[in-house]
């Protein structure tokens, strides 16, 4: 789930909440650069907006600076800065204007090097579907398929993550999974 390992972590949160000035800044700025990348990836597939998840990002990490000190290291570092990111990316969401469906992301119009333009076409085509069946899942079901298809955590890490037991999550991806193929199924 992190780049970091569990002792590293203890020592950056030691260091961001009882070092120098300069030693906290430089031990954030160590847990932004390791989580960054897979905290935008996270906010990117809640939101469905590259612009969404670059506000999400941002809030994320501005509420785990704030909060740095009060972290007690209950749980590993990432899964709190998960959970802030699950917050924050929900949150921007829900602040969108229009409470129609994502918009579709740039990835979905980006060409392969390589391919033909057919194949690009489908490819793309394919790519509007799947944003738009994700979007379209409720956001208890698109954050445990997020969190267990794009960023790979297995389903107790999930469960802490979201604050559900093992079980719910394992329903809840069960049905995401279900929905989705329906939805796409539908577009087909």
């Amino acid at each position: 789930m992190s780049l970091l390992d569990a002792q590293t972590e203890l020592a950056l949160c030691a260091r961001a909440r009882t070092g120098s000035r300069a030693d906290r800044d430089e031990a954030f700025e160590q847990i932004f650069r390791a989580l960054r990348a897979q905290v935008f990836a996270l906010c990117l597939h809640l939101t469905g907006s590259r612009a969404e998840a670059e506000d999400a990002l941002q809030e994320c990490f501005l509420a785990v600076h704030q909060a740095i000190g009060s972290f007690r290291g209950e749980a590993r570092l990432a899964t709190w800065v998960y959970r802030i990111a699950v917050r924050s990316a929900l949150s921007v969401r829900a602040r969108r204007r229009d409470r129609g469906h994502a918009p579709i992301e740039e990835a979905a119009s980006t060409p392969s090097p390589g391919d033909d333009p057919e194949a690009q076409a489908a490819t793309r085509q394919e790519m509007r579907r799947f944003l738009d069946a994700l979007a379209r899942l409720p956001e208890e079901h698109r954050v445990v398929l997020s969190l267990f298809a794009v960023e790979g955590l297995d389903h107790a890490q999930i469960a802490e993550i979201v604050g559900v037991p093992a079980g719910t999550v394992w329903s809840r991806l069960h049905n995401a999974r279900k929905r989705l193929g329906a939805l796409m199924a539908a577009t087909a």
